[in-house]
């Protein structure tokens, strides 16, 4: 028989703790949050206290420049909260600090994933499996069209158009925030050593990733060089600058974006650009769908995505499963 859960309720605006009167990844300001990681569609300042992983904390004070009520968990440690529910916060391999969070209250246990992935990331640490009576999963890329490549495929793409115009730079859009750090961490890993280029947006963030361990090798500044020193390399921006006048400084740019949506050729078209790479630090459909087999809950929640395909999925596997309407929740960072 399953349990009634009417202590977790989700709301528009979060997911509500209630014996813990604790929201997680609330979109609006509460007394007590806890986060799952340093997007903006799930962090935020303005609570009068954040529970997290440290490196998220980290995240969260360069970003949006709060540290007060901060409470650091560390992955596998479990906190009591309010009302006799356990908190422990678990590896979720979607991007630095990330994490599922599991909760515990009389005897019923639930998961939510936050944004994951299934892929290895050398950035973070790799999402876990951990058994649970409630799953409440993301469905982002919840459609059976997205099937991520192998990210060593889409960077060897990268490397042999660098390679293949040696006159031009290849000018990559990647996301500020944990997309850029791993497309510079899988350069790195496939053995390129040479400088690559940042633009001034990107630099504290790939700084912090360093302070947290995370070798990015030499990266030097745009706004420091000429035309001439950035011919044969690798500059890495925000999607919005790709088109931007900021590129103009740039030799001759080929335009790169690294996204999992880089599947949709209409997105490729819509921002002009001519190397799309399909590197996505969420789950595709496939490993969502095989995410909640391993997990195997009594019933899966799915929020912010494409839920009524998994939801169906789930009906046509005799699995329990329903959407939440949740608001705030967003692709950006993909």
């Amino acid at each position: 028989m399953i349990a009634d859960f009417s202590w977790i309720r989700p709301e528009p605006h979060g997911i509500h703790v209630v014996p813990a009167d604790c929201w997680i990844d609330p979109s609006r300001a509460v007394d007590k949050a806890l986060v799952t990681h340093g997007h903006a569609d799930h962090a935020r300042g303005g609570h009068g206290q954040t529970i997290a992983t440290p490196e998220t904390l980290g995240i969260m004070k360069l970003r949006y420049a709060t540290d007060e009520g901060a409470t650091s968990v560390s992955y596998g440690e479990t906190i009591r909260l309010p009302g006799n529910v356990d908190a422990t916060y678990i590896p979720a391999g979607h991007v630095l600090g990330s994490a599922q969070i599991l909760l515990e209250h009389a005897g019923e246990k639930v998961i939510v994933t936050g944004d994951y992935k299934r892929r290895a990331d050398p950035t973070c640490l790799p999402f876990e499996v951990t058994p649970c009576d409630i799953l409440i999963t993301e469905a982002t890329f919840g459609l059976p069209l997205f099937v991520h490549p192998p990210i060593a495929e889409e960077v060897g793409k990268l490397l042999k158009a660098l390679h293949d115009n040696p006159e031009c730079c290849v000018l990559v859009g990647a996301y500020a925030l944990g997309k850029a750090q791993r497309v510079i961490a899988e350069l790195r890993a496939a053995g390129h050593r040479a400088p690559i280029y940042l633009h001034g947006a990107m630099e504290r963030m790939c700084r912090l990733y360093e302070e947290f361990g995370v070798e990015l090798g030499d990266l030097r500044l745009v706004a420091d060089h000429d035309k001439e020193a950035m011919r044969g390399a690798i500059v890495v921006c925000p999607p919005s600058a790709l088109n931007d006048r900021w590129s103009r400084r740039l030799p001759d740019p080929i335009t790169a974006m690294a996204s999992g949506w880089m599947r949709v050729r209409q997105r490729a078209r819509q921002r002009n650009v001519e190397l799309p790479l399909i590197i996505s630090d969420h789950a595709d459909w496939g490993e969502l769908t095989r995410t909640i087999e391993e997990v195997n809950p009594h019933e899966s929640w799915i929020t912010h995505g494409r839920e009524e395909a998994l939801l169906r999925w789930c009906q046509l596997h005799q699995r329990r499963a329903r959407a939440l309407a949740m608001v705030g929740y967003d692709d950006e960072d993909d």
